[in-house]
């Protein structure tokens, strides 16, 4: 079974899970902290090892864990040990808020821009966005700067790119000038 497969009904399940025992936050917060550790090397490394065997990642997981996140969450990331199928933890997690984020009807956005962005200038686009229909009721932006752009900003919301940058359209440019169609046409 594929990766993506897998991680899908895992998520689905603790998200079903969660909102049938009425402790959707504390889940989703849980699994958005375990997200966040996961991104350290060593933890990721861990988690998706061959060599550690699955009883000390269970007792490496019950010291980080027990007692710091939900009962359901710990009983889960149990099961996910038990089955040996912990290797897939980091894709369920990125699944899990995904799907969350898609029962809710919020949009993940990022803005990447040259410079750094007004607060003036962040509402007026997520104002624009809001009415657009290619984002959900609600969006979640998550700003990055990227000096190479030059000017202008990119936009990234889900698979969709919009590219205003300038560095963008003097590439497009050059490669309008370098086309050779074009220099016949002289």
């Amino acid at each position: 079974m594929s990766a993506i497969r897998i991680a899908s009904r895992y998520a689905k399940s603790l998200l079903d899970l969660a909102k049938e025992q009425n402790i959707m936050d504390d889940v989703v917060s849980d699994i958005e902290g375990f997200a966040k550790i996961v991104k350290n090397r060593d933890f990721y490394l861990l988690v998706k090892s061959p060599i550690v065997n699955t009883d000390k990642k269970v007792s490496i997981f019950k010291e980080f864990f027990e007692g710091k996140v939900n009962k359901l969450t710990m009983a889960w990331f149990n099961i996910i040990l038990r089955k040996k199928r912990e290797v897939f933890l980091p894709e369920i997690a990125t699944e899990f808020i995904s799907q969350y984020r898609a029962l809710k009807g919020i949009s993940t956005v990022k803005l990447t821009t040259a410079t750094a962005i007004s607060d003036t200038a962040l509402e007026k686009i997520k104002a624009k966005l809001l009415n657009s229909d290619i984002t959900a009721q609600s969006i979640e932006i998550e700003t990055t700067i990227d000096e190479s752009l030059i000017g202008g900003f990119v936009i990234e919301i889900g698979d969709k790119l919009i590219d205003a940058s300038v560095a963008h359209k003097l590439n497009k440019l050059s490669k309008e000038l370098t086309n050779k169609e074009y220099a016949k046409a002289f």
